[in-house]
C-alpha cells in the first residue's frame, strides 16, 4: 500500500494499474480483489468501495478464499520474528503489543498457532486493532472450539474488518 493517503476522488480517477497498485494490499497479498473492483468505479463512498471489495471476496470460489486466508501471517509467528510481515501487518501486530510478548505469551501464541493450523489448515485471523495480547489469546483459545466451517467464515469476516481499517488509513476523507 502507498505510504501517502489519497482521496476517494483521486482513487476513482486512477488508471486500473495504479488503482490495483494503491489498493492491492488492502487484502493481504491479494491484489486480485482490487483488480476485481477496478472497473466498478467511480465509487460514491468509501463504504461502497469496501462493500464492492467484500462482495468480490464473498463471490470468489472456495480455493480463492482459502488462498486469501492463507496469505495472512500468523499472529506473533515466524514471519513476524524474521521481519517478513507486510508494513500493514507489522503496524497492526505492533499496535496490539504482539511485538512485546513475554516469553510465556510468545510460547502460548506459538502453541495456539500450531494447534489452530493443525485443526483448520489455515492461520488464525483476528483484526487486532483495539485488542491487546490478553484479548488476542482469549479470542484464539475460544475460537479453537469452533468447526472448520465456522472458522473459515470467521476468518473472512475478520479479513473484511482488516480491509475496512486499511481503507480508512489509506483514504484521507474516509467516513466508513
Amino acid at each position: 500500500m502507498s505510504l501517502k493517503t489519497l482521496s476517494l476522488s483521486e482513487i476513482n480517477q486512477l488508471d486500473n494499474a495504479r488503482f490495483i497498485h494503491e489498493l492491492g494490499a488492502i487484502f493481504e497479498h491479494s491484489p486480485w480483489v482490487a483488480h476485481g473492483v477496478a472497473d466498478q468505479r467511480p465509487f460514491p463512498t468509501i463504504a461502497a468501495l469496501h462493500a464492492a471489495m467484500v462482495a468480490c471476496v464473498a463471490t470468489a470460489n472456495h480455493d480463492q478464499q482459502l488462498a486469501l486466508i492463507r496469505a495472512h501471517p500468523e499472529l506473533a509467528g515466524k514471519a513476524a520474528i524474521r521481519g517478513e510481515l507486510t508494513q500493514d501487518s507489522t503496524k497492526e501486530q505492533s499496535g496490539a503489543g504482539l511485538n512485546a510478548c513475554s516469553p510465556e505469551e510468545y510460547e502460548t501464541l506459538t502453541r495456539l498457532n500450531t494447534a489452530y493450523n493443525e485443526k483448520f489448515g489455515f492461520p488464525f485471523i483476528l483484526a487486532v486493532t483495539g485488542h491487546n495480547r490478553a484479548s488476542i489469546i482469549e479470542n484464539f483459545t475460544s475460537r479453537l472450539g469452533n468447526t472448520q466451517a465456522v472458522e473459515f467464515e470467521m476468518c473472512l469476516q475478520q479479513i473484511y474488518r482488516i480491509a475496512e481499517i486499511r481503507l480508512r488509513a489509506l483514504i484521507r476523507d474516509s467516513l466508513l
